[in-house]
């Protein structure tokens, strides 16, 4: 009976944890971002800096030389995209009135025909609209102008966030072991052995989910970029990233890497033939992703299903913003995994037989 009571309190003690835990977590969700983010990429990166200090280099040393590295790789991306995007964006507006001409000469006339309405594009009209309603401009703008207040909050403390995380990231990768031994000290030795199996499993299934979810995107990436390339789409690489970045939520890379692709095709090549091919390459790129990357990178090793995918992203991106977006992925394949003990945990326990 006292081994029953006290397997009882053990349990209630762990309830009381999460509760807490859950709790302090909402409340403090609008300042807890930058530290999760840095908490990601310093376990990430923390494997370099043990190799550095196993190759007599310091901590300190090794953690300003990742963050180096780090920083060096985000450079060359900001550096290879933001041209590419600008070039792509002039290409678009110097064919822009080519594109309204097709507009105006296939597809108005196919809308008309299908479904009998009548669409007469009048430039004069539209002026003439513009210049009844540009009085009302200063009234939209007074409404509009608190929402821009909103916005410019957003985009500051999105600035602050960013800055902060290199911060939070140099101390974390620094004493990351020191951290690690002050929680292990922490936690009541009878709690000890339980938690540090819990903790390895949780270790191994997370950098298996990093490595296997990274691998993903950049082999996505490539191979839209290539099918896309060789069926002569000319914005091939900014829609084959896109599609690719977005693969690790189920379905809305192919969706948005579809939808993007098919509007340039048919700006470029004028006609549904030159459609199918771009149908051709996602379609594979789908097949190929479901039957054979995916499974072979990641497996079922993590078991998210789709409809919790999108769950933690939402819920995720409601408590911290942008940056919960990005985490919402590895923080769920750890609850998973908690979950996962925990249920087993129940299944044996008094209370459920």
């Amino acid at each position: 009976m006292n081994a029953e009571h006290s397997s009882e309190v053990h349990y209630l003690w762990w309830l009381i944890l999460v509760c807490v835990t859950g709790g302090l977590i909402y409340l403090l969700s609008p300042i807890l971002t930058p530290f999760l983010l840095a908490a990601v990429i310093a376990y990430i990166c923390n494997p370099m800096v043990t190799h550095m200090e196993n190759h007599h280099i310091s901590r300190t040393t090794g953690t300003i030389l990742v963050m180096l590295l780090l920083l060096g790789v985000f450079a060359a991306l900001i550096l290879i995209m933001v041209p590419l995007f600008e070039e792509e964006a002039r290409r678009v507006i110097e064919k822009s009135p080519a594109y309204l001409d097709m507009f105006k000469t296939h597809v108005i006339p196919w809308l008309e025909t299908k479904f009998k309405i009548s669409l007469q594009l009048d430039m004069a009209i539209m002026k003439e609209a513009l210049a009844k309603h540009w009085q009302s401009a200063g009234g939209l703008a007074a409404k509009v102008l608190p929402s821009l207040t909103i916005g410019g909050m957003a985009v500051v403390e999105f600035l602050v966030n960013s800055l902060l995380v290199p911060v939070v990231l140099f101390y974390l990768l620094r004493d990351w072991d020191i951290l690690l031994k002050l929680i292990d000290e922490m936690i009541p030795r009878s709690w000890h052995q339980q938690i540090l199996q819990l903790a390895q499993e949780t270790d191994r299934i997370l950098a298996e989910f990093l490595r296997g979810q990274l691998a993903v995107i950049v082999l996505m990436s490539i191979c839209y970029i290539t099918g896309l390339w060789l069926i002569g789409l000319e914005f091939a690489l900014p829609i084959g990233l896109v599609a690719g970045i977005l693969v690790f939520v189920p379905y809305l890379g192919m969706i948005v890497g579809l939808t993007l692709a098919t509007f340039a095709a048919l700006m470029q090549f004028q006609s549904w033939s030159g459609v199918i091919p771009v149908f051709a390459v996602f379609g594979f790129g789908q097949l190929l992703e479901g039957m054979l990357i995916t499974p072979w990178l990641v497996g079922d090793r993590i078991g998210l299903h789709p409809v919790m995918v999108i769950f933690a992203l939402l819920a995720f991106g409601q408590l911290f913003g942008f940056f919960g977006i990005l985490l919402a992925l590895p923080v769920s394949a750890v609850m998973l995994v908690w979950l996962r003990h925990l249920h087993r945990r129940y299944l044996e326990s008094n209370f459920y037989n």
